[in-house]
């Protein structure tokens, strides 16, 4: 059959195509038919699929989306307790941080501290503030002597303060008289009103 198509197909009359053998004909018939259905399916079908295929996509982004946004909007009572209570402790926060006119009064409880923890005191001062984005560093350069347990007393006493001090870069060293010298600096800081 194969052969017997193969030799109609090549004896057939071009310009007369209602001589072509039965066999031809259907075979024709079912080249044009696959012809016509490819080029309907890429004319027609197949930008519809790929609109389909983009708006499904679409979709699943949409719908993620959405999800998000569904959550976030029913937690927004619970962000909005949260943001209260943050206020409220960053308020408590900046009460710890002291105003310019308390500096002195924060230099006067260190100096306390170390000498009711027993350190005899070589220096305190203050150094240059450290301008930040939204506070200010107010370093104070402590030089005291003592033995270990007092300088433990004494940091344990700076940590109870009322006001935030941190303390940095301490060095314990032997003197000629045979006691100990911590030299630390204690930072405090100083919000920055106009930075909100």
């Amino acid at each position: 059959m194969e052969i017997s198509l193969f030799t109609d197909l090549q004896n057939i009359d071009s310009d007369n195509p209602g001589t072509w053998p039965k066999s031809v004909k259907i075979f024709m018939t079912i080249v044009v038919m696959i012809f016509t259905l490819g080029l309907g399916w890429y004319v027609f079908v197949d930008d519809e699929l790929i609109a389909l295929q983009n708006a499904e996509d679409e979709e699943r982004k949409l719908r993620t989306s959405f999800a998000s946004k569904q959550r976030l909007a029913a937690s927004l009572p619970a962000y909005r307790l949260q943001l209260a209570e943050m206020e409220v402790q960053l308020a408590t926060m900046l009460k710890k941080l002291p105003a310019g006119h308390e500096t002195p009064g924060l230099l006067d409880d260190i100096t306390f501290v170390a000498t009711a923890a027993g350190l005899s005191i070589a220096s305190i001062t203050w150094s240059d503030e450290i301008e930040k984005e939204f506070y200010t560093e107010l370093p104070l350069d402590i030089n005291v002597e003592g033995d270990y347990h007092q300088f433990g007393k004494f940091v344990a006493s700076v940590a109870d303060l009322p006001r935030i001090v941190s303390l940095h870069d301490f060095t314990i060293s032997t003197i000629k008289t045979g006691g100990l010298q911590l030299k630390i600096v204690a930072k405090t800081y100083r919000y920055k009103e106009d930075s909100q």
